[in-house]
């Protein structure tokens, strides 16, 4: 509060004219927070409609206020060390003009940001049995509810069933923070459109909305929830973790005991990266962070996690810690994105000799480069090279 009053204040200042101006401007500023509350503090009395309409009128004062926060600390600091003059504080229609403009383009810049969701793709070759090559789609952080509504759900699974996946894996977070719009509005039924089996974990948004409401909504929308759970699907070993939020759920070692497939594990909350690897776990998928939403949260984000967003590696165990297909709050992404990752798991065996070799390699280089690696060789020809090596191995066989 002490925050919103500092803020307050230099919007008093730095507006023009006599007091009922500098009242106007201060009044519209704490309504525009009280209709962000409001959208918090009335989730179970109010409308839906009504709170979908305070979610998205209020939910930017949050951005809103942390960058006038910033900008008035930094002019505060500004004049003290006399870089900027003081005029520029008090009743200056330019520079309050200045501010809320560039504010107010960087919210919306930001907003049509988020709308775009980033497609990242890995590909993982393991040594392990696997039939065939499989595509995961894994996502995380969808939050859907009051802020992302029923109509940007049906968008998001069009996007992952354009994959063609073979299975789909949600990373929790799944609802926001009240299971209500999601039961009213019927979500499930989109979840019953992905052609892929899916399976998910809860996060600690499923825990502030009612763990066991969320199981029986996950159960009617077809996913298939892991709380400290093992399965075989796919011809791989899923692992999936209770949330950290809960203080009793397993250790991973003693989920992961014994493993000989392929595993990928899910846990929403990416601490303690050490302990897949020293369980021998193959990919780790993870999401919460959010990678702080807007900028400098990010920076945050990025201190208090070993990886808060991106790929990462530890040993033979390879993660990634998404940044979240949506989001928490206002629809507002500022320097960082939301996605969702595309994984394909080939067995190594399927791939050809020469690719197994040293890489990938153009034609007809991949010719000379499989007899050498039939051979035990580990070694690749240049294209031209190749073809010389390829004659003089068939001229030496023929004499």
């Amino acid at each position: 509060m002490l925050g919103v009053a500092y803020v307050t204040w230099h919007l008093w200042r730095i507006t023009p004219g006599g007091w009922v101006a500098k009242l106007v401007v201060a009044v519209l500023f704490l309504l525009w927070m009280a209709a962000a509350f409001a959208s918090m503090f009335l989730r179970k009395k109010a409308s839906i409609s009504t709170i979908t309409a305070l979610y998205e009128l209020g939910h930017p004062w949050m951005i809103a206020f942390l960058y006038l926060l910033i900008v008035f600390i930094l002019a505060d600091i500004g004049v003290l060390v006399r870089l900027i003059p003081k005029d520029l504080l008090i009743s200056n229609a330019i520079s309050m003009v200045s501010m809320l403009g560039v504010i107010a383009v960087v919210l919306t810049a930001g907003g049509i940001h988020y709308r775009h969701k980033y497609r990242e793709e890995l590909t993982i070759r393991t040594e392990k049995q696997l039939d065939r090559p499989l595509t995961i789609v894994l996502a995380s952080d969808l939050h859907i509810g009051y802020s992302n509504r029923k109509a940007e759900l049906g968008r998001w699974i069009d996007l992952i069933n354009a994959e063609q996946p073979d299975l789909v894996l949600f990373g929790g977070d799944i609802m926001d923070i009240q299971l209500r719009p999601l039961v009213e509005g019927n979500y499930a039924e989109e979840f019953h459109r992905l052609v892929a089996p899916a399976f998910t974990v809860l996060g600690n948004h499923e825990y502030i909305g009612g763990e066991k409401d969320a199981e029986c909504f996950l159960k009617e929308a077809g996913i298939g929830l892991l709380r400290d759970a093992v399965v075989q699907v796919k011809g791989i070993t899923l692992i999936g973790r209770d949330d950290r939020s809960n203080p009793g759920r397993k250790a991973l070692s003693e989920l992961a005991d014994s493993l000989s497939c392929f595993t990928i594990l899910l846990d929403h909350q990416p601490y303690h990266l050490e302990e897949a690897e020293a369980a021998g776990i193959d990919f780790q998928f993870s999401g919460h962070t959010h990678r702080g939403q807007v900028w400098p949260l990010n920076w945050l984000t990025d201190t208090m996690y070993e990886k808060s967003w991106g790929y990462h590696r530890r040993g033979n165990s390879q993660y990634y810690v998404s940044s979240g297909l949506g989001i928490w709050g206002p629809k507002i992404r500022i320097g960082t994105r939301s996605e969702y990752l595309v994984l394909r798991v080939e067995p190594r065996s399927s791939i050809p000799c020469w690719h197994r070799c040293q890489g990938q390699i153009s034609p007809p280089a991949p010719l000379a480069t499989d007899y050498f690696c039939r051979q035990g060789q580990n070694t690749t020809f240049p294209p031209l090279a190749a073809a010389k090596v390829w004659n003089l191995h068939n001229t030496l066989k023929t004499t």
